[in-house]
């Protein structure tokens, strides 16, 4: 009888946890991901990651922060505040020090640090939250070319019974594995974010608002809604991972399609559209769609969705569009019984209109398209346009409440509204970029 060790056991989930890192697309999804993940391997209580930012890249930014004893303190599903520094990268800081190093730290309690030590620890935050840090773990993040990403900081190892722990060196080889498996994932989803920034950019250059800083505040804003949804629907933790992934990517896509929409209609300020010219606008959401088709992975299913769908109306008014639409042979549909007969009626034509025949209602909607639909609205309210002054953001918020059952999923508002704060975080956060 071969008996395994419990070491053995830890490191053969690792090695599991690992294979399932490596399907995750989106960086920033995977950097939560990377954090939940080492705290629980290590049974740690608390954690930051930080990026490499700036110009030059000369600060580290804090991306994720969690907490268990702070979000214990909380109602049940509300996430601890939004977090957005930097902070220099130099040896006078703790995650400084490891970022310039490049050398992990092993620290028993960050209050009792030897006095010739470069860096101190600021306790500012914990004086704030009323917390206590002692053991601490931080990793340097770096691909295998060297170049720095971050650094992962692990805070409080906990024993079974709760007791705050130093990490020992059975903790060390568990990270030091896991961080470098880690790092191979965040090689991938790095390739895969600079494909679609490139595919953005293109975007932008056809139409100025549609800015980078938009789509990353909509991807955001609808993780934020997803998150918070899933909870109110006890959707099942590996189905919330998944969705929250490909959600992340193809919330940016909402708008892909207006890449090709003529530059006549696409820029025109004012006068504001024809009935002619509206019908061939509401055409990017086909051809958006049609960029992801035929499908070859879920989260090419997702981006159509949300691409061709989110101009729907939840009550189905025939102002959402566009409608029952078969990409399989570009066609909208008249009514019910046409669809089912397969009965081509209006074909849609590359840069030409769409004609609304049946708008689609209630749970017909895609889910991810239910959701960035709010998102985008929200954003495009509160933000300056060529065509409008930005709204505040109580009039944003009160106009997408007041929308609810009409133009929006209800639940999906209420998702919205529960979420409030960390929406208000995201806009300070990602700011437009000013302009010349």
């Amino acid at each position: 009888m071969i008996v395994v060790s419990e070491k053995e056991k830890k490191l053969q989930s690792i090695i599991e946890l690992e294979n399932k890192l490596n399907e995750i697309q989106d960086v920033d999804v995977l950097l939560e991901r990377i954090l939940t993940e080492t705290r629980r391997i290590v049974n740690a209580d608390a954690g930051s990651i930080y990026v490499v930012s700036g110009e030059n890249g000369t600060n580290l930014s804090i991306k994720y922060s969690q907490n268990d004893t702070q979000l214990r303190e909380l109602p049940s599903g509300e996430k601890l505040p939004y977090l957005f520094f930097s902070f220099p990268i130099n040896e006078k800081s703790i995650a400084g020090y490891v970022a310039s190093t490049g050398k992990s730290l092993r620290i028993a309690d960050a209050y009792d640090l030897p006095a010739e030590l470069p860096f101190k620890f600021n306790k500012q935050t914990d004086l704030t939250t009323n917390y206590r840090t002692k053991s601490m773990h931080p990793i340097p993040q770096k691909m295998a070319s060297g170049q720095l990403l971050g650094v992962l900081q692990i805070i409080n190892a906990q024993d079974e019974a709760g007791n705050v722990i130093p990490f020992d060196d059975d903790a060390e080889l568990y990270i030091s594995h896991f961080a470098t498996a880690a790092v191979q994932a965040l090689q991938h989803a790095y390739n895969t974010q600079n494909m679609v920034r490139r595919m953005l950019k293109m975007s932008e250059f056809r139409d100025p608002k549609e800015t980078y800083p938009h789509v990353e505040r909509v991807s955001n804003i609808s993780l934020e809604i997803y998150d918070r949804w899933a909870f109110n629907n006890n959707v099942p933790e590996e189905e919330r991972h998944k969705f929250r992934d490909n959600l992340k990517i193809a919330a940016k896509f909402h708008d892909i399609g207006k890449v090709g929409v003529s530059d006549i209609i696409l820029k025109k300020q004012f006068p504001r559209f024809t009935d002619d010219e509206r019908n061939i606008m509401k055409g990017h959401t086909c051809l958006g769609a049609m960029l992801f088709y035929p499908p070859e992975s879920s989260l090419d299913e997702m981006a159509a969705d949300v691409a061709l769908h989110h101009h729907e109306r939840w009550d189905g008014n025939e102002s959402g569009y566009p409608g029952k639409f078969d990409l399989d042979r570009l066609v909208t549909y008249s009514n019910e019984n046409d669809a089912e007969a397969g009965q081509e009626n209006t074909k849609f034509q590359i840069g030409g209109a769409v004609v609304v025949k049946r708008p689609l209602k209630g749970n017909e909607i895609p889910l991810a398209a239910r959701i960035v639909a709010v998102a985008d609205v929200f954003d495009a309210l509160s933000h300056r346009r060529c065509y409008k002054d930005a709204w505040t953001i109580d009039d944003a918020f009160s106009e997408i409440q007041n929308s609810a059952g009409t133009q929006f999923d209800p639940e999906v508002v209420l998702a919205f509204m529960q979420v409030k704060d960390r929406i208000c975080a995201i806009q300070l956060a990602i700011p437009d970029d000013k302009e010349d």
